[in-house]
């Protein structure tokens, strides 16, 4: 029967040598990863909030202006409404139909300072008419 083999005297303290030399890496990935998380939370949640004030700015003899409110509504105790910065609802004609348009400007939350700092999500929707 051999002898359990034993670490050699130069390997001692190694452990912690690459422990030091990994974990900074694995923290970088990690913030990374919730990065785009986030950022990908907050473009959904814009995205739905546009496209909701858009259906309720485009119904017959409604308001455009309620759209804006009904996306400020929808973002409303969300992460995403603290990041907005502006909400334009707008007339427009595109391929000959008239349409409404509602655009959000935001910020994106940044853990660091690579990436984009701005975002902007547009919602249309077909304006009803009689």
């Amino acid at each position: 029967m051999r002898a359990p083999l034993r670490p050699a005297a130069d390997d001692r303290g190694s452990a912690v040598i690459e422990f030091v030399l990994v974990a900074p890496l694995l923290a970088l990935v990690g913030l990374a990863v919730l990065q785009l998380v986030l950022a990908l939370h907050v473009r959904s949640t814009l995205t739905a909030a546009a496209g909701e004030g858009a259906r309720v700015a485009a119904l017959i003899g409604v308001d455009p202006m309620m759209g804006e409110r009904r996306a400020r509504d929808v973002l409303e105790g969300n992460l995403a409404a603290d990041a907005v910065a502006d909400v334009r609802v707008s007339q427009v004609v595109l391929r000959g139909s008239r349409m409404i348009e509602v655009t959000i400007d935001a910020r994106l939350p940044l853990l660091g300072m690579l990436g984009p700092r701005v975002l902007s999500v547009t919602g249309h929707a077909v304006q009803e008419s009689v």
